[in-house]
């Protein structure tokens, strides 16, 4: 099945004990927000806030009444995080049994308060996942009308095509930004692209605002000149700089910022000069393109 995600999703992990720690209150408000300024999908996985930030968002959504039909919901599952809600991990690995992956999903319909998940993702590849399993576990998911599509997160092509001769693989989510562009040339996004495969990228504005660095120096000054220049913060340029790739890059964003979130949407209207977006490209590399 076809599902219509918004062009920029809401990132759900630090909304809450991980990072934020917000109330039903501010989550229900943080969803009516993102759904004011279009952007209808939110991103989750089971393990953000340590297995607890699902509940705190299906709990806000049903206190809040949103239509369900309004949203998309994505989760994640597979990591098996050393944490007092998993009392059994002793140490971080990942599981991808039949049982645990369709467990799994129903446990995140329950937190998120749902009968279905727009998309379910594998959250990171395990060298243990069996393929035919893992596509039992999803078949089973879809005939039961619990997922309606499936795909990965920081799968490489040869991963995802392992389980591609298996199961449709709709989308993959993985890191993507102007510091971290690998994908865009180790062939990732070229894959997705033959494939029909939805990519989403996670942390799309890289480290250009948390470190100092060589590199996020250089792309701090081409951004000041390129704000003067269009008139627009520098977050929604690096955005729109991911969002211009022809593989239809879906960012997930992060911000819990009213000001940021009203201004998110308006990175699908901006078209870089092709010259603005290898700049951008150049001064993170450090040197002219290839």
């Amino acid at each position: 099945m076809s599902v219509k995600l918004s062009p920029i999703i809401a990132g759900v992990m630090n909304w809450g004990v991980w990072d934020k720690n917000l109330n039903t209150n501010e989550f229900a408000n943080l969803i009516n927000l993102f759904l004011e300024n279009g952007i209808t999908t939110f991103d989750h996985a089971d393990i953000y806030g340590g297995y607890t930030t699902e509940a705190s968002f299906g709990k806000a959504l049903l206190e809040s009444k949103i239509d369900r039909k309004k949203i998309q919901l994505i989760t994640k599952c597979g990591i098996q995080y050393v944490s007092e809600n998993r009392p059994t991990n002793s140490i971080k690995h990942y599981e991808y049994s039949k049982e645990y992956i369709i467990w799994s999903a129903e446990n995140s319909l329950k937190n998120l308060q749902t009968d279905y998940l727009d998309v379910f993702l594998l959250h990171r590849p395990s060298p243990l996942m069996q393929a035919d399993e893992i596509a039992e576990a999803v078949a089973k998911l879809k005939s039961d009308g619990k997922i309606l599509s499936f795909g990965v997160s920081n799968f490489t092509p040869y991963q995802t095509e392992l389980l591609r001769q298996k199961t449709d693989i709709s989308f993959n989510q993985v890191q993507f930004s102007a510091t971290h562009h690998e994908a865009m040339v180790d062939g990732s996004l070229d894959y997705m692209q033959i494939h029909k495969i939805t990519p989403m990228a996670w942390n799309p504005l890289g480290t250009v605002f948390r470190e100092n660095t060589d590199q996020t120096f250089r792309l701090r000054q081409l951004l000041a000149k390129l704000v003067e220049k269009y008139h627009i913060g520098s977050d929604i340029i690096l955005l729109a700089w991911i969002m211009q790739h022809p593989a239809g890059i879906l960012p997930v964003a992060g911000t819990v910022n009213s000001g940021r979130i009203q201004q998110l949407m308006k990175a699908k209207a901006l078209v870089l000069d092709k010259q603005d977006w290898f700049a951008i490209w150049t001064e993170s590399m450090g040197n002219r393109v290839p």
